[in-house]
């Protein structure tokens, strides 16, 4: 039995050397989740990449030919052959376009493994023939990613590794109001893996002791059943109108902690005139939240005085700003903390992300686990990760961006390894059409995804599993070694010794590899690291005794970390990284872009795709993440099948909803709005809010051959807009949208993501 460690948990294995027989979960994990159960039924698919495949009009017709990207059969090829196209390809692209018209992605996703992180492995390998354009920001938290430095001066990702711990929270919290729900699903993962899962117990304690939960969300069951949560559902897209209100009750009533205000905060005089509806004539109160989010004016009173009366955490879930103006709500929740005044005290203030990532809680290490280095990327060209269909389908033309105006730069070449874009973008019709526009697409997988099968060479590479590295989750502080437990499936190679062959080929093998192997590189890493440690004080074992040990343990900060409190104890000697060092609730730096869609301060702007806006789509889509996989990582797993009906990935709907259009559970309905549409399996659930349809995104997406806005097997992104949150961070909006549900009456259409594409043999005709 070896432990070997995955974005859902620490898993033991058996296996005889080429399968994977079973998992089972890590032994020191109080909470495993039963996502494990995809790792091994996954491994031999029929969908397993198990050859270098090249698409066959690419093959005959050279670069340029991308229409039939994601319809034609693919010709298997020998390694050598792949390598000297892929090579000869991206020097023909470097030598006649220059590094701008590369664009490299991952989704960062794609691996535990601290080396063989695909990520870092596409990024060091393309910044070694010159670099390449970039994504910033994610899909992820891409909103509050740009938002938040200039509200408190962090990052999410600072926030997040800051937060203030679980067991402070247990200990000290009495009210925790989870905005977005507290996902039990979500935080069973971790970017870069998790050893153990502690929210759990950490939410019975505090119940136990008497903290009290409220989730405000449209989904009843998307917060631990362990909370007793009461559940407050406003119209999906209304939360800032609750928050406005909420803090129009602290302001009328007194309850704001004025001296706070007044010492750790900046711009509330700007603010107030608004709330108070000086500027417009609108009030902010109860009964104006109460006519938009359906939440009874007298509700919003008493939450608003049980939050000033007790010791409480505001939390906002990722989803939160995954929606048009999704800057708003996570501006107010940061407002709404400061008015109370408990930021910086043990168990109040606010955090960015419980319940959305299982690190979140977990206390700073005090290093980070050695990583593979990516170089230095010399191309200045970028976009924000969620505007790649606008890149490709409109090259040349400008947009806004965090102050700046952005021109879109001419791609020619797409090499994406690690992540699968045709499952987390919006308007999936819309993204096609932008993916056959460049002249090649060269794509590292494991399997036949619809990115694939969209590409025009497909490397196939290895599973975690069947590669050494070592790995441990963004802070968490378990680290483990991660031997390779099988041989690898068919011909499937690690990438980086899939982008060292093509290097050497292009006669930059020493800048990418420096002469070392996997296992060179694992031990000259991790002998960095232990010098590291040990000059802040810190000793770990050395390269052998970790690589022979189940796991070693990073020492972290300080357990009973709270988020901001130096910067409370002294905000002159430990001032925020925003303009003023404070936390602003009036931003002079987003007042001075001059966007009418994100102004200075936090506003309730109305979406434009919402139950409060007229149409003809009744229902609500909530496209949150799935249960039964991450993202859409082993769809084809023994799990996410387990969830199928028919086939078709689930979608929750509340009874009244589903009697009112006939429907019933178990049968297989079309979802359906302007952009697209999709098959499903109705579920129906009393979790849901009337008005409220929820279909996770992590289906892989199944076009019919004709109509690429219809899928046949589920992905809601043929259903939701390609619009950005606003211009200040041109962010996701995939959370949401507008629909309509109606029985399918035709014979349900077979599947074709279940099996690999068409493949010929090197030679053969098609």
């Amino acid at each position: 039995m070896r432990t070997h460690l995955t974005h859902w948990g620490a898993f033991e294995a058996e296996s005889d050397g080429k399968s994977l027989h079973s998992v089972k979960p890590w032994s020191e994990d109080p909470d495993p989740r039963d996502l494990l159960d995809n790792v091994a039924s996954s491994q031999h698919h029929p969908t397993r990449v198990l050859r270098p495949a090249v698409r066959l009009g690419w093959l005959e017709n050279g670069p340029g030919s991308g229409s039939g990207r994601g319809n034609e059969p693919f010709v298997e090829v020998s390694w050598d052959r792949a390598i000297e196209l892929v090579s000869a390809e991206l020097g023909r692209v470097y030598s006649e376009k220059g590094p701008s018209a590369v664009y490299g992605c991952s989704y960062g996703w794609a691996s535990a493994g601290r080396f063989h992180h695909a990520q870092s492995q596409i990024h060091r390998f393309l910044n070694s023939l010159g670099g390449y354009v970039a994504g910033v920001t994610d899909y992820s938290y891409g909103a509050s990613g740009v938002l938040l430095p200039h509200v408190i001066g962090a990052t999410p990702d600072q926030v997040m590794a800051r937060a203030t711990s679980w067991n402070v929270v247990s200990e000290n919290t009495e009210l925790f109001i989870a905005f977005g729900g507290l996902s039990e699903k979500n935080s069973g993962i971790g970017p870069g893996g998790i050893g153990r899962h502690v929210a759990r117990d950490a939410i019975r304690k505090a119940v136990a002791r008497g903290c009290r939960f409220i989730d405000v969300a449209p989904i009843a069951d998307d917060t631990y059943s362990e909370a007793n949560a009461e559940w407050i559902a406003p119209v999906p897209g209304s939360d800032g109108a609750l928050m406005l209100a909420l803090a129009f009750v602290l302001d009328a009533e007194n309850l704001a902690d004025r001296d706070f205000l007044s010492r750790y905060c900046v711009g509330m005089d700007k603010f107030l005139p608004y709330l108070r509806g000086d500027i417009d004539g609108t009030p902010k109160d109860p009964l104006w939240a109460e006519r938009l989010t359906t939440i009874p004016a007298d509700r919003i009173v008493r939450l608003a005085r049980e939050m000033a009366a007790s010791r409480t955490m505001i939390n906002l879930s990722w989803s939160m700003q995954r929606q048009q103006h999704g800057e708003q709500p996570i501006w107010l929740g940061v407002t709404l903390a400061a008015m109370l005044g408990q930021i910086g005290l043990p168990g109040g203030g606010f955090q960015h992300g419980y319940g959305s990532s299982a690190d979140v809680g977990l206390p700073l290490r005090v290093s980070s686990a050695p990583s593979f280095p990516q170089g230095r990327n010399s191309e200045l060209s970028y976009i924000p990760l969620a505007r790649i269909s606008d890149m490709l389908l409109e090259p040349g033309s400008q947009i806004d961006f965090n102050g700046t105006r952005i021109t879109l730069p001419e791609i020619e070449l797409i090499y994406w390894a690690g992540g699968n874009p045709f499952h987390h973008h919006q308007d999936l019709a819309r993204f096609r059409r932008a993916w056959s526009k460049p002249a090649t697409v060269i794509v590292n997988e494991q399997f036949w995804t619809s990115t694939a099968r969209h590409a025009d060479i497909v490397l196939p590479a290895t599973m975690s599993f069947e590669r050494n590295d070592y790995g441990a989750g963004r802070n968490d502080p378990t680290f483990f070694p991660m031997h390779a437990l099988t041989a690898p499936a068919g011909q499937a190679r690690d990438d980086y010794d899939i982008f060292a062959d093509i290097a050497q080929k292009l006669g930059r093998s020493d800048v990418f590899t420096e002469n070392r192997d996997t296992m060179g590189w694992l031990r000259h890493l991790y002998e960095g690291w232990q010098k590291k440690l040990a000059d802040h004080g810190v000793s770990v074992v050395d390269f052998d005794t970790f690589w022979a040990s189940e796991k070693i343990e990073i020492p972290v900060v300080e357990p009973d970390q709270v988020l901001f409190s130096e910067f409370r104890q002294d905000p002159e000697m430990n001032p925020l990284g925003t303009a003023s060092g404070k936390i602003e609730i009036y931003s002079s730096t987003i007042a001075g872009f001059g966007y009418a869609d994100c102004p200075g301060h936090p506003v309730w702007i109305e979406p434009d795709e919402w139950l409060g806006s007229t149409g003809i789509y009744p229902l609500h889509l909530i496209a949150n993440q799935p249960k039964t996989k991450l993202h859409s990582q082993l769809d084809i797993g023994a799990t996410s099948q387990k969830s199928k009906i028919q086939g078709r990935e689930p979608i929750r709907m509340n009874p009244e909803d589903a009697a009112a259009r006939g429907l019933t559970n178990g049968q297989v309905v079309l979802v359906h709005n302007d952009r697209g549409s999709c098959l499903a399996g109705l579920v129906l659930s009393r979790a849901l809010r009337r008005g409220v349809v929820q279909l996770s995104a992590g289906a892989w997406y199944d076009p019919a051959p004709d109509d690429p806005s219809f899928c046949r097997h589920g992905n809601p992104n043929v259903l939701t807009a390609d619009r950005p949150s606003s211009s200040l961070s041109q962010a996701t909006t995939a959370q949401h949208a507008l629909v309509e549900v109606r029985a399918w009456s035709g014979e349900v259409p077979e599947l074709t993501v279940t099996k690999p594409p068409i493949l010929l043999h090197d030679g053969q005709s098609a």
